[in-house]
């Protein structure tokens, strides 16, 4: 029986219908990202959850309790929002312990709790400061922290790290992940940052338009994206245009070898392959040729924008320190078949 259970949950406003029929298994402990654009319903799905927005149909199911109609300091979550909503003229401690005192919790257990969670949070020498003598990421925590020293069943995070720079933000997304880990409470992550769903998620939960669109392991989700749009949203994306073929798919005027999936024999067809399964070699020597209109270094990494008979394809290289291709050079494109997938072409798909 799973912990958390949304059963057809819908939210209109007028004609508008912000979340389409959601329906979710989440066990305990486990941690879930919804992912999504800006629009999609996630936060919409996060506040039903919460209380804090009432479904106009369907339900929320919390270890066989039905907390549909419950109100939200009924419900026992513990909520951490994208602004933190951290009390300004309370210090760290002092907001950490606030809702142990809404609970009536005695002093001398309150303040060993406080202190438990701080030190879970690697606060303990920050008790005495106000939050604006704190950096980002330590505010990101000590909201952490007030919503677990709760204990709650189910933490509720929304956008946690989106007003954290980048740097901050990576760091603070395996801290999210330890600090789950050693609590074990179950967790759901709204996120429109794939990077972030998929390093530290159990399950990632992809929306569109108000409905869910694939459930999966960030793995799988990567590797088997079940739509042009996820595949699209998550991560980058090489689509080569070219017709379905018996044994494979026809490639500017080239046969490739490749799963044709369901695609029917002489449909318009995308050949899909994520850039870093792609590599550079010699021209006339891969599956297609082309040329480099532009490269871009990041670091780790090089990303290419070649440009083929079959449309544009975007390459990922590992920096080994190699001579790299030039813009304007001529270059061939090679790949695993295995590392392709073969969908019906944008304007043909069902």
């Amino acid at each position: 029986m799973s912990f958390l259970k949304l059963d057809a949950l819908t939210k209109a406003y007028g004609s508008f219908v912000a979340v389409d029929g959601v329906s979710l298994s989440i066990e305990r402990g486990e941690f879930v990202s919804f992912l999504g654009p800006s629009g999609c319903g996630k936060t919409t799905t996060l506040q039903m959850i919460a209380g804090l927005t009432q479904p106009t149909a369907g339900t929320v199911v919390l270890g066989g309790r039905d907390i549909t109609q419950d109100a939200p300091n009924k419900r026992g979550l513990g909520v951490v929002f994208q602004s933190y909503a951290l009390f300004p003229h309370m210090t760290v401690a002092e907001n950490v312990s606030f809702g142990l005192e809404m609970r009536k919790i005695a002093r001398a257990e309150r303040d060993r709790q406080v202190a438990d969670t701080l030190s879970l949070v690697h606060l303990s020498e920050m008790a005495d400061r106000y939050p604006r003598q704190l950096s980002g990421g330590q505010r990101q925590r000590v909201a952490v922290a007030r919503a677990l020293v709760i204990k709650p069943p189910v933490l509720l995070l929304d956008e946690p790290l989106s007003n954290l720079d980048a740097k901050l933000r990576e760091e603070m997304q395996f801290e999210l992940r330890r600090i789950q880990q050693s609590v074990g409470t179950t967790t759901i992550m709204v996120t429109h940052d794939q990077a972030e769903a998929l390093s530290i998620s159990d399950r990632v939960v992809v929306m569109e338009k108000g409905r869910i669109t694939q459930v999966d392991a960030p793995y799988r989700l990567y590797e088997q994206p079940k739509t042009a749009f996820i595949s699209d949203f998550v991560g980058k994306m090489t689509r080569l245009r070219g017709v379905r073929r018996a044994g494979g798919v026809e490639v500017a005027g080239r046969l490739l070898s490749c799963d044709g999936g369901d695609v029917a024999e002489g449909a318009d067809a995308e050949l899909l392959l994520r850039p870093e399964k792609i590599e550079i070699v010699e021209a006339g020597r891969g599956m297609l040729d082309g040329r480099v209109i532009s490269r871009f270094f990041f670091g780790s990494y090089w990303l290419f924008a070649v440009e083929t008979a079959a449309g544009l394809a975007t390459v990922s290289l590992p920096n080994q320190h190699d001579k790299v291709p030039a813009e304007g050079e001529q270059v061939s494109l090679h790949w695993s078949p295995a590392s392709a997938r073969l969908v019906a072409a944008t304007g043909a798909r069902q």
